[in-house]
């Protein structure tokens, strides 16, 4: 399926990298800068190894360095800064590269081994592992300035501090999908869904993203100019890609892969990242139509990680290409039904589906009405593949403010639904009805992503850098 629907490449996650130490020992311990060089261009080869585009500003050992390290690392526009201490330095060479680059920075310090040989070490050689002795200088400094302050200590190959400092670089992948974002909202609102209702200008002013106010006219006219070989292709391209159920219409199909082909011309016109849409529509009108066409585009769409979903949810969507961007996937769901002999809450929604997550191939089933929906035609029945998983949604709060909300699980085998919906059994631990009492009072809403593994870790991480409020279930 990868080769079949390759991912949308967006802007490369850009990570700035500043290794510093005090100028003062140089001349008194000539060894010690090549070898703390040598460990900076080690982790600078990492951090480039994670999938990020890095901004190495070199080598600093005084405050005037770090001033010009802070104006290169300012126009570098990053995502999440990292600042190795490689032995003792001073606050004041730091604090404007945090101050300046108006981006959020990750301290490590990461000794050359595990321990030190005390019999044979001479200072130089001890000033090699005093990296940790400023952290909290520099953890006091920043809560005095107003700044958030991380760390990760460790030493230069340990594969467990490399694990932590990999969750934030994942969320600078989370920080950096959401901030460029451009996220489109089609048609209008479900009527009544009081939650999904969200304040457009909450996510440029929190993230940066921008929100394009989209019209079913926008489909319908590039539906219009669909040709027969363009339709012929992409019911090629879905046959390979789906299973066919006997009650999928030939027209139905047809029409589906008409409004998928308009739907990635739509994506690629207004350069989207993700798709909220919903249209009521009325005796079988034209909008009605599209609508109802919907479900094989956007599936598709969402296995190329262009999260696409319906019912208008604008704050799941971002909360999809979150968890897309952190490399989990994600996949539209809400509650479905509760199993207190299995102890498991089912959980998926009709409409589009991740089609990578599945545990088999999904199924295109053909549909004679949509539950609470007017329409009819071809849905996406699939599942998400046994194992870990973790939930994310996106809260809106009284003030207006934006959270992230999760919660861990793991996705069990058993019966599930054969009416054309995505469908999991997700197992918390706990009994079932419990655990829908905590979530719903999370403030999370009526839609979430639904991610493979455990990643609340990560998603505590991106909240963080993007600073909204973390809470988990």
């Amino acid at each position: 399926m990868i080769e079949l629907l390759p991912e949308r490449r967006r802007r490369r996650t850009r990570i700035g990298l500043v290794a510093g130490g005090l100028g003062t020992y140089w001349p008194q311990f000539p060894g010690l800068l090549p070898q703390l060089q040598e460990s900076a261009r080690y982790v600078s080869q990492r951090l480039k190894d994670m999938d990020a585009e890095v901004t190495d500003v070199g080598f600093i050992s005084d405050a005037q360095e770090g001033a010009a390290a802070a104006e290169e690392l300012r126009r570098a526009d990053c995502d999440l800064i990292v600042l190795f201490l490689t032995t003792y330095l001073t606050a004041s060479m730091v604090l404007p590269i945090a101050r300046r680059a108006n981006t959020p920075v990750l301290v490590i310090d990461l000794q050359p081994t595990e321990k030190m040989d005390h019999a044979s070490f001479d200072t130089g050689a001890w000033l090699a592992y005093c990296g940790q002795c400023p952290v909290p200088e520099m953890g006091n400094t920043f809560r005095r300035a107003g700044i958030e302050f991380r760390s990760v200590s460790g030493w230069l190959r340990q594969e467990s501090a490399w694990r932590r400092i990999g969750r934030w670089i994942r969320a600078a992948h989370v920080r950096a999908a959401l901030r460029h974002a451009r996220h489109g909202l089609m048609g209008h609102l479900y009527p009544g869904m009081l939650d999904v209702s969200t304040d457009l200008t909450l996510l440029p002013a929190t993230f940066g993203s921008h929100v394009e106010v989209l019209e079913f006219d926008d489909l319908r006219q590039r539906v219009e100019k669909v040709t027969e070989p363009e339709i012929k292709a992409r019911v090629d391209l879905a046959r390979e890609v789906f299973t066919l159920d006997e009650t999928v219409r030939e027209e139905d199909f047809a029409w589906g892969a008409t409004v998928s082909v308009a739907l990635d011309r739509l994506v690629e016109d207004f350069e989207l990242d993700s798709l909220a849409y919903y249209h009521r529509g009325l005796d079988g009108e034209q909008h009605e139509r599209l609508a109802a066409g919907m479900i094989l585009g956007a599936s598709l769409l969402t296995a190329r990680g262009i999260p696409a979903s319906g019912e208008y949810e604008l704050r799941t969507t971002v909360a999809q290409l979150a968890t897309q961007a952190a490399g989990a996937g994600g996949t539209f769901c809400e509650l479905q039904a509760l199993n207190f002999e299995d102890d498991v809450v089912e959980m998926g929604h009709d409409g589009p589906a991740h089609l990578a997550l599945g545990a088999r191939d999904p199924l295109l089933r053909g549909l004679g009405v949509f539950h609470g929906k007017r329409g009819w035609g071809v849905s996406v029945e699939a599942d998400v593949r046994p194992g870990p998983v973790t939930l994310l949604g996106l809260g809106q709060d009284r003030d207006g403010s934006l959270s992230f909300i999760a919660a861990e699980g793991a996705v069990v085998p058993g019966p599930l639904l054969a009416i054309g919906n995505t469908t999991s059994r997700v197992d918390f631990g706990r009994d079932p009805g419990e655990w829908v009492d905590d979530w719903s009072a999370s403030g999370v809403g009526h839609h979430w992503s639904l991610s493979l593994d455990h990643r609340a870790a990560d998603y505590r991480a991106a909240a963080s850098l993007l600073g909204i409020e973390f809470r988990q279930v």
